[in-house]
């Protein structure tokens, strides 16, 4: 009977070490209901010989740091052939509450997070500015990042260039999470 009972205490505490060790593994991750490994052209820019519609997709993210007081996205291209890449989204201030960023919320006057910035993108225009590579280019790697941050608001504004955006958010990071999406034309 001893012996019984101390292989129930045993499995007992075995069970709760696994699942504190899984709750703790968990891992900050970004989804999207919109994208998978490939843009379509909801997603392309439409200028600059592309014709999509310039929808912003849909994400979502799980397991942030307990910590995390604001949350940020970006979409980059280091693919693109400027020497420092291509910046298509960067959106900030979006408050720890959030943990979703709906379809077209690139769009500044959708409104979609109103508490959030969005500032100028790498074509000169404020919000979402999607996939648009040089025709003949090898397929583009677009990276989509959401940053938990550890401040509840950046004293950015929406002229403040992609640059200094990138520079402020990589200082207050505490962790991120990537999707990597590709389209070329």
């Amino acid at each position: 009977m001893e012996k019984l009972k101390n292989l129930i205490i045993l499995t007992f505490f075995v069970s709760c070490s696994f699942n504190s060790l899984s709750a703790q593994n968990k891992t900050f991750t970004l989804k999207s209901d919109d994208v998978g490994g490939q843009f379509t052209k909801e997603q392309v820019y439409n200028k600059y010989g592309c014709q999509g519609q310039n929808i912003s997709p849909q994400l979502h993210w799980e397991n942030a740091p307990e910590n995390t007081k604001s949350y940020a996205v970006t979409i980059y291209d280091p693919d693109a052939p400027t020497g420092s890449g291509w910046w298509h989204w960067l959106i900030f201030n979006i408050p720890n509450t959030v943990n979703e960023i709906p379809k077209n919320a690139g769009n500044p006057q959708s409104k979609l997070i109103p508490s959030a910035t969005q500032s100028i993108n790498d074509y000169g225009t404020y919000g979402y500015g999607g996939p648009c590579p040089p025709q003949g280019d090898k397929p583009h790697r677009y990276i989509i990042t959401v940053y938990a941050l550890n401040v509840e608001k950046l004293k950015l504004d929406n002229d403040t260039n992609p640059a200094t955006v990138s520079f402020y958010l990589n200082n207050h990071s505490i962790a991120k999470a990537s999707l990597l999406v590709f389209y070329g034309r």
